[in-house]
């Protein structure tokens, strides 16, 4: 290793050095930290300030910085130096801005920035400038699977921008459901009537772009590789098999219609006058293209009255049919509905149309399309449907009338028309097992036959949708490099499966472009460490391979563990999982927690002043923290946050350090967990919460209170909270007191 030089620089700036004594901060730098390099600044993050910081990296050969400031996640432009290894110390949100400004708190506030610059100072020289991915792949293709509306939208968005595109669809023509569409619900304003669906434009755009390669009737039968150089093998029309190799993939394998057959209670099978809604859009078709009514189909006859039955197997959370549907909305249906009762209005305004609704839900279009419909003529009624029953060449559509509760029917209804859901094309659920897949709706055709140890396919949530969280990390997967979009990844109409596409090709390009520099996907995009092993060390137990989230390790054919860092999002699971510490990155490890957590000053037992440590995933947890500081809200001084990759990166050994050193008691904050995560690395924060979960029988081996190690979800939003949290672990340590290890640090 090259010699190290490492500077400190300590500022003044934002009421810091108002409130606490800089020269002290900064003496302990140059004592405790042993610094090489010292220097106090009235706003560091300004021109001078920045200027100085450089001018000490290339004149005085600098090679570590450590900024005692504001947080990490503040100036990050400015504070932006790539050719040193670089630590943070929070003084601004995480001490000044959570204290009381009294004489009173001066000391503890001191105490704490104290501590945050031992902290920053021990970290940084533990730190490495990272090197970056050895191993990169510098193809910027797209691939696409699937060619409807999704898939369609996402190839011609790629080409747009300039990215060359493989577009795979099984059917033999390109158009999905909406080729299979009389006419789309309105996207643009007045949202009046029914709207031609443009797909045949669009099949034509992509016919046309030279940027696309269309491959029609062909599957993808195998996929290699990682972002940046994946390898797709594809199974094409004429019976043989292609390989394309691509540097990122969007999945939009759309859904497959819920099987009205299974709806026995409305009679569907029964009576060809009872149609889900894609067969009334064949007879919209057929009728169109005749220049002729739609008919009744029983006999040919007029249509008089026509009913639609929402939620049709839909929002089943188990009362008569005992949960056997589908117990989610698609969020379609109501405006598809309300177009296809268009359809009979516009051709003959004297039909009776009746929507018979539980909740109408008319997504984006303020609700002026079910305007326009009631202004048409259409009835719009709120009741539960019980059954359909077949009279003749009619039918008899039994509900119960939610306004005036009680039961009721409507007679000599021509055409029923069930609105039934989406099921997605999500192929083989990894998390299920073979007896549960036969089970499924869909039966499990792999879309993607990925080559990794934990499956074929995409990972799936509950209902079978592909993982991917739609406020935190939409289209991510957990598979890094590729993304869904459309209603494979949730139920949606065309408008929003066209934005859900813009937004994956979005993620997709960006993927490729830091596959191609050596950098990390979301959340951690553009870092340029990897996870690093020491294998002499390694006992071969798996757990990194088992428990990281994101497929990126792989065994050797010893079973020593072997990184894709261009599959890995840097989140550190790996590091937390190992029970021997020999995996780390250059810039985050064990070492560079472990010296913070004991480069603390730790009271006595007497001085009535407990230390607690603060583990915080930096996703959630540590911002909730700093708005708090913006916030102003006070929280105890006695806290040392130490933000962390993931709460999956946790090792058990911090746990160790921390009650060996003295600290009264250990709080981790991490993202909620289950089947609703919020955690950006899906698993980590679950994971972390298992590991904790046998830290107790430890604790009472050591005759410790269990208390002394706790565990909370936080959400980013959770700025009032976490003030309080911290505050009531606090009189929970006060109540059990200090920690009888001080004595032995």
């Amino acid at each position: 290793m090259s010699e190290i030089k490492t500077a400190a620089y300590i500022c003044k700036g934002c009421g810091i050095g108002e409130r606490v004594n800089t020269t002290q901060m900064a003496r302990i730098a140059t004592k405790e930290g042993k610094m090489s390099l010292v220097r106090e600044h009235e706003f560091l993050c300004n021109a001078a300030g920045v200027q100085t910081i450089r001018d000490d990296i290339e004149k005085e050969s600098v090679t570590h910085v450590m900024i005692a400031a504001c947080s990490h996640r503040a100036k990050t432009e400015a504070f932006q130096f790539p050719s040193v290894a670089m630590a943070r110390a929070n003084i601004r949100e995480g001490v000044i801005w959570s204290q009381p400004d009294t004489p009173e708190a001066r000391e503890t506030t001191q105490e704490m920035a104290d501590d945050y610059v031992r902290m920053g100072c021990a970290e940084v020289k533990k730190m490495q400038l990272p090197a970056g991915n050895p191993s990169v792949g510098h193809n910027k293709r797209i691939l696409v699977v699937g060619g409807g509306i999704s898939g369609m939208t996402a190839a011609l968005e790629a080409a747009k921008t300039g990215y060359d595109v493989v577009l795979v669809e099984k059917e033999k023509q390109l158009g999905g459901w909406a080729a299979k569409l009389h006419k789309r619900v309105p996207y643009r304003e007045p949202y009046k009537d029914p709207a031609d669906t443009g797909i045949d434009k669009m099949i034509a755009a992509v016919n046309a772009e030279k940027c696309i390669q269309v491959y029609l009737n062909s599957t993808v039968t195998a996929t290699s590789g990682a972002p940046g150089r994946f390898s797709i093998q594809i199974a094409t029309e004429s019976g043989s098999t292609a390989t394309e190799e691509v540097g990122a993939i969007v999945q939009a394998s759309g859904f497959s219609l819920y099987d009205a057959n299974k709806l026995t209670e409305f009679s569907y099978g029964k009576s060809p006058n009872i149609v889900d809604q894609a067969g009334l859009e064949k007879l919209a078709q057929e009728a169109a293209a005749t220049r002729q009514p739609i008919r009744r189909l029983s006999d040919g006859g007029e249509v008089r009255s026509v009913a639609f039955v929402q939620c049709a197997g839909q929002r089943d959370h188990g009362n008569k049919t005992a949960g056997k549907h589908l117990p989610y909305c698609s969020g379609f249906c109501c405006n598809a509905s309300i177009k296809q009762a268009m359809y009979f209005k516009d051709a003959n305004p004297d039909i009776d149309t009746v929507v018979i609704y539980t909740d109408l839900r008319t997504p984006g279009n303020s609700e002026d399309f079910y305007r326009s419909a009631q202004a048409k003529g259409v009835i719009f009624t709120k009741g539960k449907v019980g059954s359909v029953e077949p009279t003749g060449n009619t039918c008899k559509v039994n509900f119960h009338d939610l306004i005036l509760d009680e039961d009721t029917a409507i007679t000599d209804v021509d055409i029923v028309v069930l609105a039934t859901g989406q099921v997605p094309n999500s192929g083989v659920n990894i998390d299920l097992t073979p007896e549960q897949q036969e089970k499924a709706e869909v039966k499990p055709i792999s879309i993607l036959n990925l080559n990794y140890r934990q499956g074929k396919d995409l990972p799936q949530l509950k209902w079978g949708f592909s993982d991917s969280h739609f406020i935190c990390f939409p289209y991510e997967t957990r598979r890094t490099g590729i993304y869904t979009a459309g209603p494979v990844r949730r139920p949606m109409d065309i408008a929003q499966a066209i934005e859900d596409a813009t937004g994956a090709t979005l993620k997709a390009i960006q993927a490729t472009e830091n596959a191609g520099l050596g950098r990390a996907a979301h959340p951690r995009s553009g870092d340029l460490s990897f996870p690093i092993v020491r294998l002499e060390g390694c006992t071969q137990c798996k757990r990194c391979t088992v428990e990281c989230p994101f497929g990126a390790i792989d065994e050797d054919e010893k079973s020593y563990p072997v990184f894709n860092e261009s599959r890995c999002r840097r989140c550190g699971t790996c590091m937390g999982a190992c029970p021997v510490r020999v995996i780390s990155f250059e810039n985050y490890s064990v070492d560079t927690v472990g010296a913070q957590i004991k480069a603390v000053d730790i009271p006595d037992e007497f001085s009535e002043k407990p230390r607690i440590l603060v583990l915080a995933c930096e996703n959630d947890a540590y911002p909730a923290l700093d708005m708090a500081g913006m916030q102003r809200k006070v929280y105890s001084a006695f806290v040392r946050t130490i933000p962390v990759r993931c709460l999956g990166s946790v090792n058990t050994i911090w746990i160790t350090d921390a009650i060996n050193a003295g600290y009264d008691g250990v709080m981790l904050m991490g993202c909620k967990h289950g089947d609703d995560y919020e955690c950006h690395f899906v698993k980590g924060s679950e994971l972390a919460a298992y590991r904790m979960s046998k830290i107790d029988d430890t604790l009472k081996q050591m005759a410790l209170e269990t208390e002394r190690v706790a565990t909370y979800e936080v959400a980013i939003t959770d700025s009032a909270r976490v003030p309080q949290l911290i505050n009531d672990y606090a009189k929970v340590i006060g109540k059990i007191g200090m920690s009888p290890m001080k004595g032995f640090a």
